[in-house]
């Protein structure tokens, strides 16, 4: 028996999320479908980073699975390929420790959100950005963002249907990156609850157009509140870029 770690990406336009759901497409189940192929019509289920909703895409997935298989690490890559939907992609594939765990084991995480600021949305682009037509004070932003970097409770950033106890996460740098007509929020932590990332967006966007004072981020970390945040921002403009171990 032989534990595989693959590094996958995906557009999320239609999958219904990454986790496995009843009578719906998710990129657990393409992924399981293409294993089971593989290994003669025996299950095997696979381990991913964290899960993603519905829209949301991924450069940088990383996923786990064991086989009995004896198929060379850089061989699994063009196997699955061959039978996953065009809209999954391998991008690279090896042998790891039997205890190494693809959720467990991450360090750190990287999301990006992508949002255009153009007057008209980008019809080619339109699954793959958040188009928010109005005027952003980038400033008053990234001085809002710097109240978020550290550890902190971030029970006020998750969504209200989050199961995980534990609220506290800690973020190491947010970067706010200007573009024509454009930005993209980088977030590197070591990890982030359910919706946080789309909730932190949707809030700095509220500081971005004058509805929310910068520095009233303190109070809303010390309030512990979801129903006092932003927003939670359309899944669409929502990567996971990147997992390190």
């Amino acid at each position: 028996m032989q534990r595989i770690k693959l590094t996958i990406s995906y557009d999320g336009t239609n999958f219904n999320g990454y986790q496995v759901q009843p009578d719906e497409r998710t990129v657990q189940s393409e992924l399981e479908k293409a294993l089971e192929r593989i290994h003669k019509g025996k299950l095997v289920k696979v381990t991913a980073s964290g899960r993603t909703d519905r829209f949301v895409h991924a450069v940088g997935q990383v996923i786990h699975f064991d086989t009995d298989l004896s198929i060379p690490p850089d061989k699994w890559g063009r196997a699955l390929n061959t039978l996953l939907p065009e809209d999954i992609l391998v991008l690279d594939a090896e042998q790891v420790a039997a205890d190494f765990h693809a959720r467990f084991d991450a360090v750190r995480k990287e999301y990006r959100y992508k949002i255009n600021l153009g007057l008209l949305p980008d019809l080619f682009k339109r699954n793959f950005e958040y188009h928010y037509h109005y005027p952003l004070d980038v400033r008053k932003m990234k001085k809002a963002a710097a109240y978020l970097l550290g550890t902190h409770d971030f029970t006020s950033f998750s969504s209200a249907k989050s199961e995980a106890e534990d609220r506290i996460r800690t973020i190491y740098s947010i970067e706010i990156i200007e573009e024509k007509d454009a930005i993209t929020f980088q977030f590197v932590g070591n990890g982030f609850l359910y919706n946080m990332v789309r909730i932190l967006v949707g809030t700095l966007l509220e500081v971005g157009n004058g509805k929310r004072d910068p520095d009233s981020i303190q109070k809303l970390l010390e309030a512990k509140d979801r129903r006092l945040a932003g927003k939670t921002a359309p899944g669409h403009g929502l990567y996971l870029w990147r997992v390190e171990y």
